[in-house]
């Protein structure tokens, strides 16, 4: 092994040079991150009669399926609160960290060329792969060992050494499970996309199988690696043997990925490319029409998740009202929000998650043009006669209209499934709630195209802000965060519709700074020298 393994430690450091950035961020915010909500939760969660609301609201199937197996609310002490609400979600983040981790530093370096000019010196087949793992490791060990520490020192009593060690442990053996999960579709397509696309798939499945089997209480959760994860029950019973499966699966999963990668050529993926058409369509042969073809498969699979994601919030909301009008904490924090009911409230919080993730990949999609651009397939298109505003603008138009299409189909699939189980309308309403999002996302994507134009290796500040908007979002309320924290992430320049009035003066403001911000970035984009590097 020590010849097909040769150059691995000096592959490890180069990406931990190049990563080192990534992976503080990554760390730092789930660490820090868990530690907030663990005070949050002693002040939500302070009496024995908050204790025994939120117990019956989780019993439910569809707390179970949003939290975790049934056995946390036995002792729902402060810290299986903790484990309980928490480390699932957790687990969905720390999955997706690894796979892209691994997949940037086998699969993208393939696809870059890189890695053949790398293996052209005396380094060995499975170099790559074993520092790419290697590296996610240390992240995923990092993260663990800040939580270990981290959690014990805010003074919470039930959050004791011991458990916080088994908790920090849980993170690791799933960043592990993930990690080999990536290994694997790093060997089975060509592109880092189609690598990508599979492992975060995967880690949605996994979350699927558990929320399912904990739902009907059922052994189905046991296939899923969070289901393994979650069966350590920290803070509870403080099981080991749980995560020998996840590591198990991990060893396993490395294991087939070197067989695989032994099995291919470098640049290629096991999955043999499908057979393009003999020549191609019209609309092929258009720039905007090429470039809907690239963004195809991410547009479609981020229309079809976040279609499930409104379907599966949609048949709960006529639980709102009994669920959350017992828990004082959660009842006021929504009750500030605004509206005339629960119903107005969580549908205008609900929204603003949903817009982030329908952000995501309208992110994802200007970047499109950047990684167009560093592959050198950006330089053959532009040889031809088209120019440089119209490359950048065909991204930015998929993202502006992908992303728009994609909110208003959870939006109404949410709308759809949810008038059933309630009293008054709430399609239109949602489907308003989707359109008011829609200039805050813009924005987001200004932003990203204002930093491929002017400072192309700063993008990662497009995905900070989207982040950071993500953070606010989701639980910024709970946290009781700072106005003028808030007002940092555009969505909170929104009005919270339907819980609030709606006035339009803010969403054409909005609309026209994320106009400015795509010709800005258009404008740089024509200035500056193409970057291959």
């Amino acid at each position: 092994m020590s010849g097909v393994l040769s150059g691995s430690g000096r592959l490890f450091r180069l990406a931990l040079r190049r990563d080192w950035v990534r992976m503080l961020v990554w760390v730092a915010s789930l660490g820090l991150g868990t530690a907030a909500i663990a005070l949050t939760f002693i002040e939500i969660y302070s009496t024995a009669e908050a204790k025994q609301a939120i117990i019956v609201t989780m019993a439910s199937p569809a707390g179970l399926a949003f939290t975790g197996p049934a056995h946390y609310l036995s002792d729902y002490n402060d810290g299986s609160i903790l484990s309980h609400q928490l480390l699932g979600f957790t687990a969905i983040l720390i999955g997706i960290m690894s796979v892209l981790f691994v997949v940037r530093h086998t699969r993208t370096e393939e696809e870059a060329g890189r890695a053949e000019l790398v293996r052209a010196n005396p380094v060995g087949r499975y170099a790559h792969l074993a520092s790419a793992l290697l590296l996610t490791g240390v992240a995923n060990v990092a993260l663990a060992a800040l939580l270990a520490v981290l959690l014990p020192l805010t003074g919470i009593t039930a959050l004791t050494w011991t458990g916080s060690l088994i908790f920090g442990a849980a993170h690791v053996a799933v960043g592990l499970t993930f990690a080999g999960v990536a290994a694997v579709t790093a060997q089975l397509t060509q592109s880092s996309r189609g690598a990508n696309g599979l492992g975060i798939a995967a880690v949605g499945g996994a979350y699927l199988l558990r929320a399912s089997g904990d739902a009907a209480q059922s052994d189905l959760s046991w296939a899923s690696p969070i289901g393994w994860a979650q069966q350590s029950f920290p803070y509870l019973e403080n099981r080991w043997w749980p995560l020998a499966l996840n590591l198990l699966a991990f060893v396993a999963l490395s294991a087939l990925s070197m067989a695989l990668s032994a099995r291919r050529d470098l640049g290629s993926g096991m999955r043999a490319p499908r057979r393009g058409r003999a020549s191609a369509t019209s609309m092929l042969r258009t720039p905007l029409g090429l470039t809907l073809r690239l963004h195809r498969g991410m547009l479609l699979g981020f229309a079809i998740g976040l279609g499930l994601l409104g379907m599966s919030y949609g048949p709960f909301l006529g639980d709102i009202e009994t669920e959350f009008s017992d828990i004082s904490f959660i009842d006021e924090t929504l009750t500030a929000i605004g509206g005339e009911t629960l119903i107005d409230a969580f549908l205008t919080m609900l929204m603003t998650i949903i817009a982030v993730v329908a952000g995501v990949y309208g992110v994802m999609a200007v970047l499109r043009a950047r990684s167009e651009e560093t592959s050198g397939r950006g330089e053959q298109v532009l040889g031809t006669l088209q120019s440089r505003t119209t490359f950048l603008a065909n991204h930015v138009i998929v993202a502006v209209v992908g992303s728009a299409a994609i909110i208003l189909l959870a939006a109404a699939l949410l709308g759809v499934t949810g008038q059933p189980t309630v009293d008054q309308p709430v399609i239109g309403k949602a489907l308003v709630a989707a359109v008011i999002h829609i200039p805050a996302m813009w924005v987001l994507i200004g932003v990203a195209t204002a930093l491929v134009g002017w400072a192309p290796r700063a993008t990662v500040l497009a995905w900070a802000l989207l982040g950071y908007a993500g953070f606010v979002g989701y639980l910024g309320r709970f946290l009781q965060l700072p106005e003028w924290a808030g007002r940092l992430s555009p969505f909170s320049w929104l009005p919270g519709y339907p819980a609030e009035e709606l006035t339009v003066l803010p969403l054409i403001v909005l609309t026209l700074v994320a106009a400015g911000l795509i010709a800005l970035g258009i404008v740089g984009f024509r200035r500056r020298d193409l970057d291959t590097a």
